[in-house]
């Protein structure tokens, strides 16, 4: 299982309907198979995820924040990881919205 505890995350693409940027900064923390991160930076005042990682790595997740615009958004992701060639972590991430217009999304974070 890869060990997520203790590393940082910042988004390098993202949808057009989606509210992380290269601003956001993701703080991960992992006790077992849960992970758990805060996150905020850009049009992310404040947010929180939970998931569950399996042996290969991929996180099953629900997320929720507050925009600049105020707004409380919620959603849930699936991310796969590759591990790069210098020992980094790369997470592709297909995500839901669960508010709002509920449209869907994909995310490229890569460890900081």
């Amino acid at each position: 299982m890869i060990n997520y505890n203790n590393k940082t995350f910042k988004p390098k693409s993202n949808s057009k309907n989606g509210e992380t940027s290269g601003e956001t900064i993701f703080e991960y923390k992992q006790d077992g198979q849960i992970i758990t991160s805060e996150y905020k930076g850009g049009q992310i005042v404040k947010g929180h995820l939970i998931g569950i990682v399996d042996k290969n790595g991929n996180i099953k997740m629900r997320y929720h924040h507050i925009n600049i615009a105020g707004e409380l958004m919620t959603g849930v992701c699936e991310s796969s990881p590759e591990i790069l060639a210098d020992g980094k972590i790369r997470l592709y991430e297909k995500w839901r919205w669960t508010s709002g217009d509920c449209t869907e999304g994909e995310s490229l974070l890569e460890e900081c």
